[in-house]
């Protein structure tokens, strides 16, 4: 990946490490605008971006740490990788292709100038159109890869493939899950636990298509997928559209066009430490994954299964993993609901001495999953137990957000 700027002299490099801090002071104003400018001129592509995310600013916001992150380290590309490998399995699970990102960069730029005015000289903009450039190419080639990869696959595909709703299982007051089978009757991949799929919502009288990942819930098998999908009723921001559209709309029967499994969130099947699996709302779906694999390729791996929701009604597959617990000695598993009245091991929220208390040794994988806030709460919690980085693994909801700090 360091080659990738050999391309770029020194003068343009230090312009661009130069102007980072000030496109970072005004990145979300940026992205907004880049976002009314492009989809105003390629209306087509709302077909692909999230528009509840966008007026929450999600989107925007996510957009301006990644490429922000890349510039600040554009002589060192090499060591974001990672980072960029994450956004790349989401972009290959709405499908993304090469041609798009010249119209980025293109309406990014008049964004940078817009908002910039005469502080975004010839000079600056001509650096960031190469560092751009070059950080696009880097997405285009990792993206280049996964797609043959996934393809490869026995049963793999890219794009959407129709799968058919043969059963749907309410298993909250807020969650329900549904199970796809491909309606060709032709195999599917196996998909690492942890990862997701990609619904295509055509929803009547909805101008564009809805795009939303969702984890997969259950255990790799070569049958069928589950998601479990928590209904959004909408408060400060507009209700669930899509999620709303699968708990009414949806029923045994119904066709979905879908992506092929992607997400780099996924279970270490061949570490032996113990694993501990905490999770907070609907963010119990990739660990469910995780959980019944255990069950299957490691039966005497010790399992902590810790989860958090706001009451017991709230609370999809508890029976399922009390069961297990019963059933497989080496599972544990605590609970703990936002409320003082139902039956748990802990009311309120996870805290440090609740936690140090139940978990009997920090030589252990760790996996999270659950709201950006939820997460940051844990992430303190575990490292003030002095639980190594390297052991720590975590999904976010939606565009990439950092919440490690």
């Amino acid at each position: 990946m360091t080659n990738a700027t050999e391309s770029l002299d020194k003068r343009t490099i230090d312009v661009i490490k130069a102007t980072v801090p000030v496109l970072q002071e005004h990145g979300e104003k940026i992205t907004k605008q880049f976002y009314r400018l492009m989809l105003a001129n390629h209306p087509e592509l709302n077909n692909i971006f999230n528009q509840t995310n966008q007026q929450k600013g999600a989107q925007s916001k996510a957009l301006a740490n990644t490429i922000y992150a890349a510039a600040a380290n554009i002589e060192y590309l090499e060591e974001i990788v990672p980072h960029i490998k994450q956004i790349a399995h989401k972009h290959t699970s709405i499908n993304i292709k090469a041609e798009q990102y010249p119209i980025v960069g293109k309406y990014l730029l008049l964004a940078i100038k817009e908002v910039l005015g005469d502080t975004a000289n010839e000079e600056i903009l001509k650096a960031w159109e190469m560092a751009y450039n070059v950080i696009a190419e880097m997405f285009i080639t990792i993206e280049t890869e996964m797609y043959e990869q996934t393809q490869q696959k026995i049963g793999g595909w890219v794009g959407y493939r129709d799968f058919t709703v043969i059963k749907k299982v309410v298993e909250s007051e807020v969650i329900t899950s549904f199970y796809l089978k491909p309606t060709d009757g032709l195999p599917i991949p196996k998909y690492r636990p942890g990862q997701y799929i990609t619904i295509k919502a055509q929803i009547e009288d909805e101008p564009f298509d809805h795009l939303r990942q969702y984890s997969l819930s259950t255990a790799p098998n070569a049958e069928f997928y589950r998601i479990s999908v928590k209904r959004e009723p909408g408060n400060a921001y507009p209700k669930g559209i899509v999620s709303n559209f699968l708990h009414t709309t949806i029923h045994e029967g119904s066709i979905l066009p879908i992506s092929a499994p992607a997400g780099d969130f996924t279970l270490d099947s061949e570490c032996q430490t113990p694993l501990v699996l905490i999770s907070g709302g609907v963010g119990f779906t990739p660990l469910m994954s995780m959980l019944e694999t255990v069950i299957e390729k490691q039966p005497h791996r010790q399992v902590i299964f810790i989860h958090a929701a706001r009451s017991a009604k709230h609370h999809a597959m508890k029976d399922r993993v009390k069961n297990l617990t019963k059933e497989y000695a080496n599972i544990t598993n605590y609970v703990v609901y936002g409320n003082d009245h139902d039956d748990c091991d802990k009311h309120g929220h996870i805290d440090y001495e609740w936690l140090h208390r139940v978990i009997p040794t920090t030589n252990a994988s760790f996996y999270v999953c659950g709201p950006n806030g939820f997460m940051q709460t844990i992430l303190r919690i575990l490292r003030k137990m002095e639980v190594k980085d390297g052991a720590i693994h975590y999904e976010t909801f939606g565009p990439f957000a950092d919440i490690s700090a």
